[in-house]
Formats: C-alpha cells, sequence, structure tokens
C-alpha cells in the first residue's frame, strides 16, 4: 500500500489528491492520510506531499467543473474539520480521495454525497456537521471591538479551521466595514477591507498588544456592557449550569462579560 503523507490543509489534502492520481500505482493501492502521529505499518511505503498550491488549485477547478460547486464545498468543509473519524477509524484526506475516486468514476458524480451507507461519504457527512456547527456558534457569539484605528477586531478560538466561513458571512453582514477576525487556534486571520472581499493570511507574529488598543467609544460601551450585565444578574437565580449550555465554556474567553 502506498500511503501518501500530506498536510492536514485543504491544500495539503488536494496536493496529496493530485500526487496521488497522477502516481498510477492504483486508487486500490493508495491512501492518503494527514495524520502524522498514525501507526506505522509495515510494508506500506509511505510518500511525504508537499503542499503546492497550483496543483491543489488544478484539483479544485477539476472539482467545480465536474462535480459542481456545492461538492467541492463540501470537501472543502471536510478538510477544514479538527481531527479524523474515530468512530470509523478513516482519515479525513483517505475518506476525501475516496470520495473524488467515487465521484469522478460516476455519470453523476455529485450525487454520490448521498450514498452514506459508504464509510468515506459517512465520514464526510460527519467532519462537514462538525465543521458547520462550529461555525454556527461563532457567528453567534463573536464579539467585535473597535481598535483606536476604527478597526473592527475579534479573536476567536476555535477547534476547527472556521475562519473561511466566518469572514464570508461577515464580509457579506458588513460590507462598509474594515474587519480583522484573528483565529488564535491557527494562528490565521481574516481580513476585510470596506467593499472587497476578504482575504485569509498568516497571522503568526500578530502583535497582540495592540488589538487591546481600543477607542474611547470601545472603552465606554465595554464598561456599560459590564455594568449592564452585573446589574440584571439575580444573585440567587445564578445557574452557572444553564449558562454553559447557552454558550459553552470554551467560548467565554471570548466574550466581554465572562472573560
Amino acid at each position: 500500500m502506498y500511503v501518501f503523507q500530506c498536510e492536514d490543509s485543504l491544500d495539503g489534502i488536494l496536493t496529496g489528491v493530485y500526487d496521488a492520481w497522477a502516481s498510477h500505482y492504483g486508487h486500490k493501492n493508495i491512501q492518503l492520510s494527514s495524520d502524522k502521529s498514525g501507526e506505522i505499518m509495515l510494508f506500506n511505503q509511505y510518500i511525504t506531499v508537499i503542499p503546492d498550491f497550483e496543483k491543489s488549485r488544478k484539483v479544485s477547478r477539476t472539482l467545480i467543473r465536474r462535480l459542481g460547486i456545492p461538492f467541492y464545498e463540501t470537501i472543502c468543509k471536510c478538510a477544514m474539520a479538527d481531527g479524523n473519524c474515530k468512530k470509523l477509524s478513516m482519515d479525513k484526506a483517505n475518506a476525501i480521495y475516496q470520495a473524488i475516486v467515487m465521484a469522478l468514476a460516476l455519470p453523476e458524480g455529485a450525487r454520490v454525497l448521498e450514498y452514506l451507507a459508504q464509510p468515506c461519504i459517512s465520514c464526510i457527512f460527519q467532519l462537514c456537521r462538525q465543521t458547520d456547527n462550529e461555525a454556527h456558534y461563532m457567528i453567534e457569539f463573536i464579539r467585535f471591538a473597535e481598535l483606536e484605528s476604527g478597526i473592527l477586531f475579534s479573536m476567536i478560538h476555535p477547534k476547527n479551521n472556521v475562519l473561511p466561513v466566518v469572514a464570508e458571512h461577515f464580509t457579506n453582514r458588513f460590507p462598509l466595514e474594515n474587519f480583522l477576525i484573528y483565529d488564535a487556534t491557527h494562528k490565521i486571520a481574516g481580513i476585510h477591507k470596506v467593499q472587497k472581499d476578504y482575504i485569509i493570511t498568516d497571522a503568526s507574529e500578530l502583535n497582540i498588544e495592540l488589538t487591546k488598543q481600543y477607542s474611547m467609544d470601545e472603552q465606554e460601551y465595554r464598561r456599560l456592557w459590564k455594568a449592564f450585565f452585573d446589574t440584571i444578574a439575580i444573585e440567587a437565580r445564578i445557574n452557572p449550569k444553564l449558562q454553559s449550555q447557552n454558550i459553552p465554556k470554551r467560548y467565554w474567553k471570548d466574550t466581554v462579560e465572562l472573560a
């Protein structure tokens, strides 16, 4: 078995799909893996895949042209998920590869996503749901703060790489605002300029201290909001368990009133 070890990212996985397909080893003899800590199996031949944007773009264009945008978006959301399908013991990169192979072999390939009895499709469905659920939470709970520069800033700590989904939502929601959403987990940022599309960029060298320099209005609004939150609370009815059900604790660090 030939195992193509790729980076745990959309570009990394799609590059793995390109290299695996171009190898001509036969689909039955190929597996993709995005889990670097996975167990090394005897007699398997491991091939390291170096992410290549051009290869990834070629695969993306093929998927969109042959299978449609909905299929491609599903593959993207699966790749954005954190981890793999533990219940099915399947690597998400391999699930994506198998699904693409099946889809391109069928006359109506996009309908392969309806074949939930197939392990690879079931895995993709589970991981997409995982990504969608967290993206929904982020869109609901995200808080923006106005910096001295007038830019709206927000920091999030998602498990899954949901920033593209969140950035697209707020690009449509706030087309006339300059904003920056910083994903502290993956060290990336979604940047939006007025009446422009958003971009995702590396933010590993972002100066966090600069993001704490709030405008005067922002400081006053934060003070007023905390005072309001504390004032309306009824001490005898404080219910931390119910509170954590409404907004999970791992999101508290990014909220003004609970941080």
